[in-house]
């Protein structure tokens, strides 16, 4: 009976709204958002508070500036060469030994997502990189989609940067600080996982063709791998690690600049390039994550103000601890469909409010796993169907097919970590 309270219709209300518009009109998910959250205050009589929708556009500013500058970074680091030839020297490194390359390969495919939040730059960038190779080194074009979906998921959710974790942890003022080690408890297995699933039988097999790969990895070490051209990622280490482990005397320059000042380092590196060419294609390539951050702002503004946040939390609670549970691991990736930072937003934060007797950072990072997968779920499915594209897949659901099992372990994995919470983060440092 509580859906007929006012701030069950309300909830319905925008909810309806945001489907409506990124499904019905295929309006783009920043400006459904948007209009969700102008619906909602209308529906609330709050008219139109401009104030407020001011203040949840820029709710996530700090984390605009860290996606933008660790754009800016992965498109310097793509132009520079290094990319390719850190593939081609963990391929040749570790070709005789399939289950080593198997795991590096996942590895590589995640790293953009790790650095800028986005599942799609890791799909189009190293996922782009690495799927001729797998083709060549005797993986089908399906399972290498598959990979690549996978890998760049868990990139987006593996540290330093993970969008859903800042919304979830900024939905109940907790700062992104101490996320590392949990995010990586979340991730990590599960990247091992596929690898060994969907790319380490066929690498076992044999089946590529020799003659092929080595022209591929002939084109990618074009730009030798050296010190030198390592130079924007050390520094980017130093400047990180820094700040944590001196902070009494490091300069505390905060990412958007770590990032800026290690983008800048590319340019004495590697292959030449133009630097701001390379930051407009960047900053072009970030503007839709950049607008779903506005809009999810403004959506979790207006919620907050008609009382739909806390009504949120209050159902939540009143969930069975089997359903509740079952709830999360269904309806965040389901809802993900639509944008994993809405899923992360609309019920992260009340299920991160409901479980607050568990370690908030370890299950904030597991909610966000779930969300992550929301880029697997069908209409939109933006990993999976940019991996089937870079391998020439037109079936997308072909790929997803592959998926379906990591994607089932995944879920299971991230309430196993819920409910051991507090035990897990007992073993960590």
């Amino acid at each position: 009976m509580e859906w007929f309270w006012p701030e069950g219709f309300y909830t319905i209300v925008m909810v309806g709204s945001f489907v409506l518009g990124a499904f019905a009109l295929k309006l783009p998910i920043a400006i459904a958002l948007s209009g969700a959250a102008v619906v909602g205050a209308l529906a609330g009589g709050e008219w139109f508070p401009l104030r407020h929708f001011v203040e949840g556009m820029f709710g996530y500013l700090d984390t605009i500036l860290i996606i933008a500058s660790a754009m800016i970074f992965m498109k310097s680091v793509q132009k520079t060469g290094l990319l390719e030839s850190l593939a081609a020297w963990v391929i040749r490194r570790f070709r005789r030994k399939p289950l080593l390359l198997s795991v590096g390969l996942i590895f590589i495919i995640m790293a953009p997502g790790m650095i800028t939040g986005s599942s799609t730059a890791a799909v189009l960038t190293t996922g782009a990189l690495v799927a001729p190779v797998l083709i060549k080194l005797g993986v089908p074009a399906v399972k290498t989609a598959a990979a690549i979906a996978m890998g760049a998921i868990y990139g987006m959710i593996a540290p330093p940067i993970n969008i859903p974790a800042m919304i979830i942890g900024g939905g109940i003022d907790m700062p992104y600080v101490g996320f590392a080690l949990p995010l990586l408890v979340c991730t990590i297995p599960l990247a091992i996982f596929s690898a060994l699933l969907l790319v380490y039988p066929s690498l076992k097999s044999g089946a590529g063709d020799e003659d092929e790969l080595e022209n591929e990895l002939r084109r990618m070490e074009e730009t030798p791998l050296s010190a030198r051209l390592l130079l924007p990622v050390v520094l980017l280490a130093v400047l990180m690690t820094g700040e944590q482990l001196l902070p009494s005397v490091w300069p505390a320059l905060g990412m958007p600049v770590n990032f800026l000042l290690a983008s800048f380092s590319g340019l004495i590196t590697g292959r030449r390039f133009n630097f701001l060419d390379a930051s407009t294609e960047a900053l072009n390539e970030a503007i839709p994550v950049l607008g779903i951050l506005m809009g999810v702002g403004m959506f979790i503004q207006i919620m907050t103000l008609i009382g739909v946040q806390g009504f949120l939390v209050v159902s939540v609670l009143a969930l069975p601890a089997w359903l509740m549970y079952l709830g999360m691991a269904t309806s965040i990736p389901l809802f993900g469909a639509v944008s994993a930072f809405g899923a992360a937003s609309v019920l992260g934060v009340p299920f991160l409010l409901a479980l607050l007797g568990r370690n908030e950072i370890m299950v904030g990072s597991a909610l966000s796993l779930l969300a992550g997968l929301g880029d697997l779920m069908p209409p939109t499915a933006l990993a999976g169907i940019f991996a089937a594209q870079v391998v020439g897949e037109e079936n997308y659901f072909k790929v997803l097919r592959y998926c379906l099992i990591p994607a089932l372990v995944t879920a299971l994995w991230a309430v196993f970590v819920i409910l051991n919470a507090n035990t897990i983060m007992g073993f960590l440092p």
